[in-house]
């Protein structure tokens, strides 16, 4: 029998005049009923799709703590408020993680497959970027709360953690972008930063690390392994930007979904900022002269100009969203684009303000400080609303 007899022979016999049977209605479940993840058939189907891109919430919550633990300006609270931030970033990294866990066991297809798929293999980078980005936080504000040893560890496990999985997904996403994703001349966005920006990550939050290693053949090598890893990113990045500029300019921003994303432009550039300035502090004592000096010296000079470029990026940028916004900006988990990367801009700034003792870079921090601060409310209830109360975002 052929395969057209057989969906023929299976086809079901309907009788004239007989009532068409009504689908069933499957009745809400009890989370549903206590108005949890109503639009979900079952609590269960939170893991079918976890993508890896639900970290950029943890990068996104973590940094509003770090951010303001570095400020130059501080006011009443402020510390209070930044370990409760960074402790709920933690909180959200134990639990998903768990759910991620929970994911590649039931649905191991699945999660194997964002790899292959053009934008969402980029939010690989994000997992390497959520561990280190709570990590920084230990080390930062665990102190108080953990003891100071303890906020210690927590940081070294999760920068080597975090440090690892950054520097396989540098590698291994633009090969797989090189060797088999269809890659079209429009095909550019700020996505595809994320697997290279982590070894940033990395630089900057070692050099909160060294001043805990004694000073010594160990010590040494850990600032220059960081200086290589802002290599790694900072050269990464001037391959993709002018791919990202043409796109732009050329092709268009695209659907609307996707411009928040030209928002993670500013990630690498206030990150590399904040990087070789705390190293730069860092290496007296730890680099021999003129090389201590030297390091210092590149915080300014390399942190000034690229300190400019994102200011004129954070202005096109905000002139695009507003512009789309105004004809409908779907709100999606790319909306978290608008918090991390203006929280490395916090902090690069304020290393700048540390640098320099100018009130301006001082008043810019706090300034960007409380952009990023509205920025991840507006982004975080959205978020809570969309995955808790209605589930659609899991689906």
């Amino acid at each position: 029998m052929t395969l057209t007899g057989e969906r023929e022979a299976q086809a079901p016999t309907t009788i004239p005049g007989a009532t068409p049977a009504r689908p069933e209605v499957r009745p809400p479940h009890r989370l549903a009923r206590a108005g949890l993840l109503r639009d979900l058939d079952r609590p269960g189907d939170v893991f079918a799709a976890l993508g890896p891109n639900w970290f950029s919430s943890i990068m996104g919550t973590g940094i509003v703590g770090g951010a303001a633990a570095s400020l130059p300006i501080g006011f009443p609270g402020l510390r209070v408020f930044a370990t409760v931030v960074w402790g709920l970033a933690a909180v959200l990294l134990l639990a998903l993680t768990t759910a991620w866990a929970v994911h590649w066991v039931r649905h191991t297809d699945t999660a194997r497959g964002y790899a292959s798929n053009p934008v969402m293999a980029q939010s690989w980078g994000a997992v390497a970027m959520g561990v280190m980005t709570v990590g920084a936080g230990s080390v930062l504000l665990g102190g108080p709360v953990l003891g100071t040893t303890a906020a210690v560890t927590i940081s070294w496990v999760l920068w080597s953690a975090g440090t690892a999985i950054g520097l396989v997904t540098a590698v291994w996403i633009p090969y797989r972008m090189i060797t088999q994703h269809e890659v079209g001349a429009d095909s550019a966005f700020g996505g595809w930063l994320m697997p290279v920006v982590p070894p940033m990550v990395s630089a900057a939050d070692g050099a909160l690390l060294l001043p805990h290693m004694a000073v010594g053949t160990g010590r040494t090598t850990l600032i220059l392994a960081c200086y290589a890893m802002v290599g790694i990113s900072l050269f990464a990045t001037l391959a993709i930007l002018p791919q990202v500029w043409n796109k732009l300019v050329v092709h268009g921003t695209g659907p609307a979904a996707a411009v928040p994303t030209m928002w993670i432009v500013l990630g690498p550039l206030g990150q590399s900022v904040t990087a070789v300035n705390l190293l730069g502090t860092q290496a007296a004592g730890t680099l021999p002269e003129p090389y201590a000096t030297g390091a210092q010296v590149l915080g300014l000079l390399y942190g000034v100009p690229t300190w400019g470029f994102a200011m004129i990026w954070l202005a096109l940028a905000a002139a695009v969203t507003i512009r789309t916004a105004r004809r409908g900006l779907p709100f999606s988990l790319t909306w978290w684009s608008f918090t991390f990367p203006v929280g490395t801009v916090v902090t690069g700034t304020s290393a700048l303000a540390a640098r320099t003792h100018l009130p301006s870079f001082a008043w810019a921090a706090l300034g960007l400080y409380a952009l990023l601060l509205a920025t991840w409310a507006v982004v975080a209830t959205r978020t809570a609303h969309g995955s808790l109360v209605r589930g659609h975002l899991f689906a």
